[in-house]
């Protein structure tokens, strides 16, 4: 024991780096033994409670219609077909009227209101809900919304019933495990699950989507349904499939609760939707944008017009700024800013950070309401000078270009308001090819400058190249409206 304490006290000085990693590995095991670990939870070994506690909230909807689209009837996947002549001999006839929807439901408020998607009961002239107990009852459209495909219905009936919460959707994980419960192929009340395979999908059905992915089984008849978290709450509204062959392949999108909550409220309260409305229009920030503004990366939305009259003029946004926040919310990336301008509070006034002239700044937007029937209003100048169509070239964008004159307006059908210089030619392989660039489109603003002739993009060209700038950033309207191009400066 006494060398024992002698060799600790004093080490052998040969071997100081074996004592010093013995010690490091004490400490790091009993660090270890004491820090929180995070392990994945277990699969549920069963459903069937959650299942049991679920299934008398979720309804199965059917629509009928004197006309209308849809193939109507019962809808069976391709291994059933044996059975069609069955099924189509014992469904009740119902003379000059057929089904045109087969779809899903649940129930949010025991006093018989009932979320589903707009498109199970579109054109329906009778819908009919069908309770876990079998029970029909007749419903009313509260409200409807094709935009986010939602839809409120009203049933009346003797007794409460049951109810399920919406759960915050936001706080749900790739991985975690989802239910779906539905009315697929008009079988009704069939569970399945699975887990939340991706978020944030964009599937192209609409200007605010933000779908949940799911793998639990989603089929025909599945639409309107829910999907639960494991606590038991809604937190998406089952709406499409991605599927060659119109069953389950495993990719399901669901609306989010945290959208779906704003719209299924207007609706109960109002009858239809109340949007705010900000009056831009706008597009992707790409690298290349970034980099010819002067930002550090590509993030926000870049506005290419902005609307007469509406909020973002009155707030003095203006073309060629890149919306950062908006009402402090981030703008990530274009596509968030339609939904968060639409969920903002209608007549509120809200701080908008935007990029402009290589710094942030910050204006204030009073949020409008969103009429469909708003549109963007040009001032009319009929001011035709003659001349003939010249012909410049601007070889580092691979562009020949021209005033913009009568003979140009006739040439190219130019608008008698049109401002800037027009393309005349592109080369070809060149950057300006690459974006799509054509004769006819006019470049208005060249590094958010106007540009009166070939020779101001001269200017600009030499101006970005003292700055230590690659990329050129145009503002083009085309048959399309007007959009941000940056361009390459020497790549044609």
């Amino acid at each position: 024991m006494a060398k024992l304490h002698r060799a600790r006290a004093r080490p052998d000085a040969s071997a100081p780096t074996i004592w010093l990693v013995a010690a490091l590995v004490t400490t790091m095991i009993a660090m270890t033994a004491l820090a929180p670990r995070a392990e994945a939870r277990a699969a549920p070994e069963s459903f069937a409670d959650l299942a049991q506690k679920l299934l008398p909230s979720v309804v199965n909807i059917s629509s009928t219609a004197v006309s209308g689209r849809g193939q109507g009837g019962l809808q069976l996947p391709r291994q059933f077909e044996e059975f069609r002549d069955f099924f189509d001999r014992n469904r009740p006839q119902q003379p000059q009227r057929r089904a045109t929807s087969l779809g899903s439901g649940f129930i949010i408020d025991a006093a018989g209101v009932i979320v589903t998607n707009h498109h199970v009961i579109e054109d329906a002239d009778e819908i009919t809900v069908t309770l876990h107990d079998n029970r029909t009852l007749k419903a009313e459209v509260v409200g409807r919304d094709p935009k986010t495909d939602l839809a409120v219905l009203k049933v009346e009936s003797a007794q409460d019933l049951p109810a399920v919460p919406f759960g915050d959707s936001d706080a749900i994980r790739v991985g975690d495990w989802v239910v779906a419960i539905g009315n697929p192929f008009g079988l009704g009340g069939t569970v399945t699950a699975g887990i939340v395979s991706a978020r944030g999908r964009d599937i192209n059905s609409g200007p605010y989507d933000d779908f949940i992915q799911t793998d639990a089984s989603i089929n025909q008849g599945n639409s309107g349904g829910p999907l639960f978290n494991m606590a038991g709450e809604v937190v998406g509204i089952n709406t499409a499939i991605f599927s060659p062959s119109g069953a389950s392949v495993g990719i399901g999108f669901s609306i989010p609760a945290a959208a779906a909550q704003p719209v299924i409220g207007q609706l109960r309260q109002y009858g239809r939707t109340r949007r705010g409305w900000l009056g831009v229009r706008i597009q992707p920030v790409t690298e290349e944008i970034a980099e010819s503004l002067g930002m550090d990366g590509a993030s926000g939305a870049l506005v290419a017009s902005v609307t007469e009259g509406s909020p973002a003029e009155d707030g003095e946004i203006k073309a060629g700024d890149v919306i950062l926040t908006f009402a402090g919310r981030d703008v990530d990336e274009m596509r968030k800013l339609p939904r968060i301008v639409a969920e903002t509070e209608i007549d509120k006034a809200v701080p908008v950070e935007v990029w402009r002239d290589g710094k942030k700044i910050t204006t204030t937007v009073t949020v409008g309401e969103l009429d469909e029937g708003n549109k963007e209003v040009a001032s009319a100048d009929p001011a035709q000078d003659a001349g003939e169509i010249g012909e410049h070239s601007v070889a580092e964008l691979g562009l020949v270009l021209s005033r913009i004159n009568g003979a140009a307006r006739k040439k190219f059908s130019l608008k008698n308001q049109a401002r800037g210089v027009v393309v005349v030619g592109v080369e070809p392989n060149s950057a300006a090819a690459e974006k799509n660039l054509r004769a006819g489109d006019v470049i208005v603003e060249v590094s958010q400058d106007e540009v009166r002739s070939p020779e101001d993009v001269d200017r600009k060209i030499d101006e970005a190249k003292e700055a230590g700038r690659k990329s050129l950033l145009l503002l083009v309207e085309g048959q399309s409206g007007l959009r941000f191009v940056a361009l390459r400066i020497g790549e044609s």
